[in-house]
């Protein structure tokens, strides 16, 4: 089991984290959100946190530990500073723009974590003489799609989001590429659909979460869903020259329920597989969820 961060990402930094939240950087713009695995104190006092942050998100709830679908609270500005702005990502001729934004769920549209599974996409698209089909599930804000497309894939980007989707589309628009197919669904009801019209895919990647609605308020439920989502995606995935990429945030999951998932319904591949952290210069380093990727 390997620990991975993005190792190399100048632009992006996590500060601090203690007290259920984390102090992070982007770009220029420091950031104060809730984190409920930060269970330790923080190094930094609450005064020099303030005084770096340019805003700070606060939830109004009585568990620290769970984040529940309702979210009270909000962002409190601390310096001023827009509502939207840019960060940038380089990894060897990868040079990626992404459009961030103050969100009303605390999010930025962006899980700076995932930079490695952008290398390892980014990696194995450059390396195939033709450069394939690639379907990205739950696909958020399309850094990941971005990333395949600027490698020279053929990109489906599926989201149940229609924010979440045309924020994508801002994204490819600022890398100034084109031609990545939009899906508005709930994703296991596409897949299902690409096993039967006999599509196949040289890579996936999904970002499940641990709950969620779709389009027609379908419900996904990580722990019910999953098992079906990777075996149906196993139809789907082409035998050579292929990747699979599943991540997942589910507080508490252990990378080896992922594993055995991946490995009942893919028989033979030997996956890399552990947790995401974010390192921090204080030495709080920061656990960020669970990975699975292989190739074959």
């Amino acid at each position: 089991m390997n620990l991975i961060h993005p190792s190399s990402w100048s632009e992006y930094e996590l500060m601090d984290s203690g007290n259920f939240e984390k102090l992070e950087r982007f770009g220029k713009i420091i950031l104060i959100r809730p984190e409920p695995q930060a269970i330790w104190e923080a190094v930094l006092s609450e005064s020099e946190w303030n005084q770096k942050a340019h805003a700070h998100f606060t939830r109004e709830q009585k568990d620290n530990f769970r984040f529940g679908e309702e979210v009270k609270g909000g962002w409190n500005k601390l310096k001023p500073m827009e509502d939207s702005w840019q960060i940038k990502y380089q990894y060897q001729s990868l040079q990626l723009t992404l459009r961030l934004a103050l969100t009303g769920f605390g999010h930025v549209g962006l899980f700076p974590e995932q930079g490695s599974n952008w290398n390892f996409i980014y990696d194995r698209i450059s390396s195939w003489p033709q450069k394939g089909k690639v379907l990205n599930l739950f696909a958020y804000t399309g850094a990941a799609s971005v990333v395949a497309r600027a490698a020279g894939a053929e990109v489906t980007h599926v989201d149940a989001s229609r924010p979440g989707l045309n924020w994508a589309n801002q994204n490819m628009t600022l890398n100034q590429l084109k031609d990545i197919r939009w899906v508005y669904e709930d994703a296991l009801k596409f897949v299902k659909r690409e096993v039967k019209r006999g599509h196949h895919y040289n890579g996936i990647i999904m970002d499940p979460p641990p709950y969620g609605r779709g389009p027609e308020g379908e419900k996904w439920t990580l722990q019910e869903k999953l098992n079906e989502l990777v075996y149906l995606s196993s139809q789907l995935l082409e035998p050579t020259s292929a990747f699979f990429i599943l991540s997942m945030y589910a507080v508490g999951l252990s990378p080896l329920v992922g594993l055995n998932v991946v490995k009942t319904h893919f028989p033979g591949v030997t996956p890399e597989y552990g947790e995401f952290f974010l390192k921090s210069k204080t030495e709080r380093d920061l656990p960020m969820g669970t990975f699975l990727r292989f190739t074959r």
